[in-house]
């Protein structure tokens, strides 16, 4: 028979800090220590709770209600049940079952990659994931429930399992180094022109335009859901665009846009600017336009993985974490709520 691990609250306060982090949830202790950095709120946010009991706050609605993908989660950190501690009138210490549900076979469960497998019927996350998309039968109902349940790993899965993932796989430092250059380029061609006073207000245009492609992208793009056909084919492509975000949202070298697929987006956008305005112009906004694009995918690595420290990215962290783990269907913005707050798709969490 496996051996029963129990703690005390005393004990599993000592274990406060991010180099050793426990947590108590309904009776049950769990060693969170290896997902704190990546927990979707931030470390700081977990690490307030280090050594206590969040039952409560994990299900208070003025936090942050969790999924049920989150609950899932935990228990793979699973490491033994509270005890409460006293001692007798002879001094001795005498402990005493908090919960009635020991089990006699009870084993820390860790995570396990064949279970997931088994019990969803979805993607095993130990072998490439491209050709199992390209080679499943899912229906178009079943995919989207399931890749909308966030899994997690410690490390970047394989989507191709060769040297092509390499091509997937972008560190977030990438974009401004790859994209700064774009936007000088086109502020200096903007700037030699006869009107160089056009560039600034225009400049500052594009940005603004940014924020409205952002949220198309995001909503009708990433989020064609609605739309999207019942077919392997596009079902497969929903993936690789933004479906793999959404299953794993804690990849930290899958947050931003890979730089060729960035410019496969980019490129139409930028002739439509020349097509629209004069060129004075167009360099200008789609210089303010890819400065915002810069913003945009830092922002969104930087909501997923720092310590958000300012009021107003401590607001769009909580938002678009909700846009992960409550619900999907609303709640594009990344940078900012305004385009929510127009069409009407305001996320309430």
């Amino acid at each position: 028979m496996a051996v029963i691990k129990k703690f005390t609250l005393s004990e599993v306060a000592k274990h406060s800090s991010l180099k050793s982090l426990w947590v108590i949830h309904n009776g049950k202790v769990y060693d969170v220590t290896e997902f704190a950095p990546d927990h979707p709120g931030g470390d700081d946010l977990i690490l307030e709770y280090a050594g206590r009991n969040v039952t409560d706050i994990m299900k208070d609605e003025l936090e942050h209600t969790h999924s049920d993908a989150a609950y899932e989660m935990l228990e793979e950190y699973h490491i033994g049940y509270l005890v409460q501690s006293q001692e007798n009138e002879k001094g001795e210490l005498h402990i005493e079952e908090t919960e009635h549900f020991f089990e006699d076979d009870f084993k820390p469960k860790q995570t396990d990659l064949s279970a997931d497998a088994k019990g969803s019927q979805f993607l095993d996350l130990r072998k490439a994931l491209f050709p199992q998309m390209l080679r499943a039968k899912f229906s178009k109902d079943f995919y989207l429930q399931q890749v909308h349940q966030p899994r997690y790993l410690p490390y970047a899965a394989p989507l191709f399992g060769n040297f092509l993932d390499v091509f997937t796989k972008t560190a977030w430092y990438m974009i401004p180094i790859i994209w700064f250059p774009v936007v000088g380029y086109q502020v200096h061609n903007s700037l030699k022109s006869e009107l160089p006073y056009v560039t600034a207000p225009c400049f500052v245009l594009g940005v603004f335009i940014w924020t409205l492609v952002e949220y198309i992208l995001h909503r009708f793009l990433f989020h064609l859901d609605d739309w999207l056909p019942d077919h392997p084919v596009a079902l497969l492509l929903h993936f690789t665009l933004h479906g793999i975000h959404h299953y794993l949202p804690m990849d930290k070298l899958r947050l931003v846009m890979p730089p060729a697929l960035g410019f496969a987006l980019a490129y139409p956008l930028m002739c439509l600017a020349h097509i629209l305005f004069p060129a004075t112009a167009a360099y200008a906004i789609v210089g303010g336009a890819v400065l915002g694009y810069i913003g945009y995918d830092c922002t969104h690595y930087y909501l997923h993985h720092a310590k958000v420290l300012d009021f107003h990215f401590k607001e769009m962290k909580k938002y678009h974490l909700a846009h992960h783990y409550k619900n999907y269907e609303s709640g594009y913005g990344i940078t900012s709520k305004i385009w929510d707050y127009v069409f009407g798709t305001k996320l309430n969490y």
